[in-house]
């Protein structure tokens, strides 16, 4: 999926809208929930060279949070590396380059978007 296609799908599915933070990276987003505010996904242009890949010039990459028991299951998947901008315990990258497919990136968006949800509130317990 290209950037454009991950914006099209969380406006969709999460009716999340990108939201450009920095000015220094104008064209960088965040996606986060409307109630609580988290982030689930961030993405930005990266070097290659930054990312450990080979080639000239910038690829897309978006952090998307996932877990640590989850994510050795996605380290060998084409187009998913170690997170870039986010903590590599919980988070990980994929590059919207068309090298992760579409069914990755969209899965790995449901799972972030479920981690990064608000959490039901526990009920009082009763103490009769």
């Amino acid at each position: 999926m290209t950037r454009e296609e991950v914006i099209a799908y969380a406006s969709e599915r999460f009716s999340a809208e990108p939201e450009y933070l920095w000015a220094r990276y104008p064209d960088a987003f965040v996606l986060r929930h409307s109630g609580n505010r988290k982030w689930f996904a961030v993405a930005m242009a990266v070097k290659r060279a930054a990312l450990g890949l080979s080639g000239q010039g910038e690829v897309w990459v978006m952090d998307v949070k996932c877990g640590p028991l989850l994510l050795g299951g996605f380290r060998d998947t084409p187009g998913v590396i170690p997170a870039y901008h986010m903590n590599k315990t919980h988070w990980l990258g994929v590059l919207l380059d068309g090298t992760a497919g579409a069914d990755t990136v969209k899965t790995l968006l449901e799972i972030s978007y479920d981690l990064t949800a608000e959490k039901p509130r526990r009920k009082e317990r009763n103490h009769d």
